[in-house]
């Protein structure tokens, strides 16, 4: 499916790839996990590519991968692969590093293969209205509660201004290779893009997404993620 769309912004997009996902308790990366014959990754690049404004798309890989290059997807010409770090912040800024005339960047997790064309759609959206940038979030409904190493609770923490972080996330080329470099330099621990440019002192948008939009981290994350691509893609 290729989106129509007459506001076609160049956007180069990375897509970190070097985890390994411990919490999966597999012999592969949890990104080469298939769903009806295509793996998880798979699902993820075909709908990053699946919009005209993304030129290009690097996927940051582990020095041991030896899944990547066997897919058919490796192959287009869209796509290209680069050796990524121990953290998250390493390997997008290794997807930085290579020469690109993009103006923005997209950064979009490997195992969220779950990604709507519309959620995808309003996020590069914001290009139109804001310099800065923005992420897709969902805002908290559970009640959150601060534990001691204990596992014993502390106290419960207001949950109205708390949203979770999903991705992908949204922002000019320069400004985020700026944010990370310097919160590598100054030592300062980041868990996603955007709070990179949080502690460089910029205020990306949050930009609401889909529940479907899930991250697969443990086993039973497998079952939802069925369900949501059937509908996806028809399989």
């Amino acid at each position: 499916m290729i989106l129509k769309n007459t506001f076609k912004p160049k956007i180069l997009a990375i897509v970190p790839a070097a985890g390994i996902g411990k919490r999966m308790l597999l012999d592969i990366p949890k990104q080469y996990i298939k769903i009806k014959n295509r793996t998880i990754l798979e699902y993820t690049l075909t709908t990053l590519l699946s919009h005209p404004s993304i030129s290009h798309i690097i996927v940051s890989l582990n020095k041991k991968d030896n899944y990547f290059h066997e897919l058919s997807i490796a192959s287009n010409i869209r796509v290209t692969s680069v050796i990524g770090g121990n953290k998250r912040i390493n390997s997008v800024l290794s997807g930085l590093i290579v020469p690109t005339n993009a103006h923005w960047v997209i950064v979009h997790d490997a195992v969220r293969p779950c990604l709507s064309h519309k959620d995808l759609e309003k996020l590069i959206s914001i290009i139109k209205k804001n310099k800065i940038g923005g992420i897709l979030a969902r805002p908290v409904f559970d009640s959150i509660k601060y534990v001691h190493e204990r596992k014993k609770i502390s106290h419960t923490i207001a949950r109205k201004k708390l949203w979770h972080a999903l991705t992908p996330q949204l922002f000019p080329v320069d400004l985020l290779r700026f944010c990370l470099k310097k919160s590598i330099r100054d030592n300062i621990d980041i868990t996603d893009e955007s709070s990179a440019l949080e502690y460089c002192g910029y205020h990306p948008s949050i930009v609401l997404g889909s529940y479907k939009n899930i991250k697969i981290t443990f086993p039973e994350d497998l079952v939802f993620a069925e369900i949501y691509l059937k509908k996806l893609f028809n399989i």
